[in-house]
């Protein structure tokens, strides 16, 4: 399924990368999430808020794990690099936690104010800080990178930092160029260099497992970004496997990763094996 990136009516590529329009419930979804990450972040208050940087948004929140040297889920969160925060989704640690896992969530700046080349550098300072101090915390495992729509970006991104041994892109944006032609470049801006480097299709491969998994009722730009982003791993020998999750949407298929039994909770087992 090819990516489509020929010139359409705005309002055609609006509707395509408009994954809000698609599922409107998901300001209800949200809104339970963040409620519930409340009370998780209550119970590891010591470790919330951790300064990486000195801008604002520059923190992470740890939630060591009971076995010090089990992985550690570095999750990164979606909104189009132009909305949510880290606050909203301690919940999705919470599959992997069943497991022992720790999990960390970065936050970021948002677009307007930073550049996506500016949030891509923020988050490769947030792993080298992990890199640095997670083990003074409790968390000195292998650290696991995951992301969900812009955060599947971020992932992707992440996933060459030394620190990272694998990845798993969740419903990601993996070409750029089509994000311009919408009402996101208002915010965005990307310039034509950043969409060329920037666009995780368009570099070489990294050659670390990263599975790729998106809802089987996502809109079809999004399941034609994972199926792009595997195929070229799969041409260039890059490890990492796709898995549609049937029956769930963009926003739905992360309750998957909640449950300690759910297909991304097994997915993100399947790469620390």
């Amino acid at each position: 399924m090819a990516i489509d990136v020929s010139p359409v009516p705005q309002a055609l590529r609006d509707a395509a990368y408009n994954n809000g329009q698609a599922v409107p419930s998901w300001v209800e979804t949200f809104a339970g999430w963040t409620a519930e990450s409340a009370d998780i972040r209550g119970r590891f208050a010591a470790t919330m808020d951790l300064p990486f940087g000195t801008a604002a948004r520059q923190k992470i929140d740890l939630y060591p794990g009971r076995d010090p040297r089990a992985p550690c889920l570095i999750y990164f969160h979606g909104g189009y690099w132009m909305r949510n925060s880290r606050e909203m989704f301690a919940v999705l640690g919470e599959g992997v936690a069943a497991h022992g896992w720790s999990v960390a969530i970065p936050g970021y700046t948002l677009a307007p104010e930073a550049s996506l080349a500016q949030i891509v550098g923020e988050c490769s300072t947030a792993l080298d800080w992990l890199a640095a101090n997670a083990a003074a915390h409790g968390i000195a495992g292998p650290l696991i990178v995951a992301g969900w729509s812009a955060g599947g970006h971020l992932a992707a991104m992440a996933l060459s930092h030394a620190a990272v041994t694998a990845g798993l892109g969740i419903s990601g944006i993996f070409e750029l160029a089509p994000l311009a032609d919408t009402y996101l470049n208002e915010t965005l801006k990307l310039s034509a260099a950043e969409i060329a480097d920037l666009s995780p299709l368009r570099r070489p491969p990294v050659m670390k497992p990263f599975a790729i998994t998106y809802g089987a009722q996502e809109l079809p730009a999004l399941v034609a970004n994972s199926h792009a982003m595997h195929a070229a791993r799969l041409r260039a020998g890059a490890p990492g496997s796709i898995l549609p999750v049937a029956d769930a949407d963009h926003f739905s298929i992360l309750e998957t990763m909640r449950r300690p039994d759910g297909a991304l909770t097994r997915a993100l087992l399947d790469l620390a094996r």
